[in-house]
C-alpha cells in the first residue's frame, strides 16, 4: 500500500476511530491525540500483511485508547470538582442513529465512567460497534472466553445504572424547552414540577470557572440553586443545541459561550442535569463533529 493509499484508508475510517476513542475516554482532546498515535502506527505497518484494514485500525485505536484511559484516570484523581465528559456539538445525522446517540449521551458516558478500562473497551466495542469477540480479544490482550465474561459483567453493570428507557429526541426537547422557560421566567414552581424528586445536578468548572464542588441532590435544592445563581447575573441567554447526538442547552454570557447543559430524562421529568463550564472542554462546541459506527 502506498502512502497515499494508507492515508485514504485512514481518512475513510477516521470518524469511526474518533468515535471509539471518544466513547472510551470521554475526552475529545484525548481522542484526537489517540487518533494521531494511531495514524503514526498505521503508516509504519507492513500493509501487505493486513487482511482487514478496518479491524486493524480498530485494534490500534483501542490499544492506544486503553493506555490513554489509564493516564486519564490518574488526572481525574486530582481534578477540581466533578469531572464530566467533554461535550460535542454533533452533526444532525448522529441523532438519527438512535443507538449511537444513546451511547454518546452525557448520561450514558457517565455510566461508562464507572467501568474499569478493559470493561469499558469491551462494552464499547461489542455493544456499540458490534465487533466480534475474537477481534476484541486481540485488541485488549485477552482470550475470547475472558472477553465474553468481561462483556457480560460490563453489560450487567451498565444495565443497572443506565436510564430504564431510551427517551425520544422529542421528549428530551420538550423537557429542555420547559426547563428553559422556567429558568428564563424565574418560575420556581414550574421548575420544581419538571425536576424529578431525586434529581442530581453535576457541575464541571475544572477549577477555572465557578461550579458546585460536589453533586447537588433533590428538586428543591437544585431548583433554588439554579434560579438563585441566575438572578445574581445579567446578560445571559440560553439556546437549544444538539450535543452528543441529543438535545441540550447552551448558555451564553455577554454573547460568549459559557456553559453546556445536558440532561437525563426519565418518566417525563429531568433526573440528571450536567453543566460543563470548564473552558478547556468547550472547544468542540464551535463546529459540528461527525460520529460514526
Amino acid at each position: 500500500m502506498t502512502m497515499d493509499a494508507a492515508t485514504d484508508t485512514f481518512v475513510s475510517h477516521r470518524n469511526l476511530l474518533f468515535t471509539i476513542a471518544y466513547e472510551m475516554l470521554g475526552s475529545a482532546a484525548d481522542a484526537e491525540d489517540v487518533l494521531q498515535e494511531t495514524w503514526l502506527r498505521w503508516v509504519g505497518v507492513d500493509h501487505a500483511t493486513v487482511e482487514n484494514d478496518r479491524a486493524y485500525l480498530v485494534r490500534i485505536v483501542t490499544r492506544q485508547a486503553l493506555g490513554r484511559l489509564r493516564t486519564l484516570g490518574r488526572r481525574k484523581e486530582s481534578y477540581v470538582g466533578s469531572w464530566l465528559p467533554e461535550p460535542l456539538l454533533t452533526t444532525p445525522d448522529v441523532a438519527e442513529d438512535v443507538e449511537l446517540a444513546d451511547s454518546v449521551s452525557m448520561a450514558m458516558m457517565l455510566v461508562l465512567e464507572t467501568l474499569t478500562p478493559t470493561e469499558r473497551a469491551v462494552f464499547v466495542l461489542r455493544d456499540v460497534f458490534d465487533v466480534d469477540y475474537d477481534e476484541i480479544a486481540t485488541a485488549v490482550g485477552k482470550n475470547p472466553a475472558a472477553v465474553r465474561q468481561i462483556a457480560h459483567r460490563a453489560r450487567s453493570h451498565v444495565a443497572a445504572r443506565r436510564p430504564r428507557e431510551v427517551v425520544t429526541q422529542a421528549a428530551s426537547r420538550e423537557a429542555l424547552a420547559a426547563f428553559q422557560r422556567a429558568t428564563e421566567t424565574g418560575d420556581l414552581q414550574a421548575l420544581l414540577d419538571l425536576l424529578a424528586p431525586d434529581v442530581v445536578f453535576l457541575g464541571d468548572g475544572g477549577g477555572v470557572k465557578q461550579a458546585v464542588p460536589r453533586p447537588v441532590v433533590g428538586s428543591s435544592k437544585v431548583a433554588r440553586m439554579i434560579l438563585g445563581g441566575l438572578l445574581k447575573v445579567t446578560g445571559w441567554s440560553m439556546e437549544p443545541a444538539q450535543v452528543n447526538g441529543c438535545p441540550a442547552l447552551v448558555v451564553r454570557f455577554g454573547g460568549e459561550l459559557d456553559t453546556v447543559i445536558a440532561v437525563r430524562v426519565e418518566d417525563g421529568r429531568i433526573s440528571g442535569l450536567y453543566a460543563v463550564r470548564n473552558p478547556a472542554k468547550l472547544s468542540h462546541m464551535t463546529e459540528e463533529t461527525s460520529l460514526r459506527r
